[in-house]
């Protein structure tokens, strides 16, 4: 008899703990990201350029349907132009690749590690999250959207953060129009 009712006994508690959120280790699991599109976005005083980046590998993990990390890897080598054509194309690419901005030959990955993710809405999170870009690490935060297998979010990250300081009126003087921003932004758009 001892025996039924603490079965009945611990049923119970886990019923209630359960139904008031008082037990929070659900099942993790983690997925893998499969189709992703990300688009970066620079802008200088007499315009913008854009482009696509690509994503080596990534996953997001879960706790019981709510995003709470993920991690991706970034193939800086995969820099593309998508604004402009031919020798302008490959020159600003070229550029992009070079030690004046990201110096992929020497910095092939990029890395972003979500630390954290706070629900905000029914699809939406807070995140925040390390990035690593040449060797320098630092936390980033932004808006996700998370539906069904997709998801979405907006990161604007200042490039001088991680030295990337080429035309930056921040540092260098008199550029006047030449000066490039040091905000760009990056739109992930991804699937699990």
């Amino acid at each position: 008899m001892k025996q039924v009712l603490f079965t009945l006994s611990a049923i119970s508690f886990l019923f209630f703990a359960s139904s008031f959120g008082v037990l929070t280790d659900g099942e993790k699991t983690e997925k893998t990201v499969t189709n992703s599109k990300v688009v970066w976005k620079g802008y200088k005083v007499l315009g913008s350029h854009e482009g696509t980046i690509d994503i080596s590998s990534g996953s997001l993990t879960f706790d019981d349907e709510q995003l709470v990390g993920g991690k991706f890897s970034i193939d800086m080598t995969s820099i593309n132009c998508t604004d402009l054509e031919g020798d302008y194309k490959g020159q600003l690419e070229g550029h992009l690749k070079s030690g004046d901005f990201f110096d992929v030959e020497k910095f092939p990955t990029a890395t972003l590690n979500i630390t954290k993710a706070k629900k905000s809405g029914k699809n939406a999170y807070n995140i925040k999250a390390d990035l690593t870009i040449k060797d320098v690490t630092k936390e980033v935060s932004f808006t996700a959207s998370v539906y069904g297998s997709k998801a979405t979010a907006n990161i604007k990250i200042d490039r001088t953060d991680f030295n990337v300081k080429y035309g930056s009126a921040s540092f260098v003087k008199g550029l006047k129009d030449k000066a490039i921003y040091d905000e760009f932004d990056l739109v992930l758009d991804v699937e699990f």
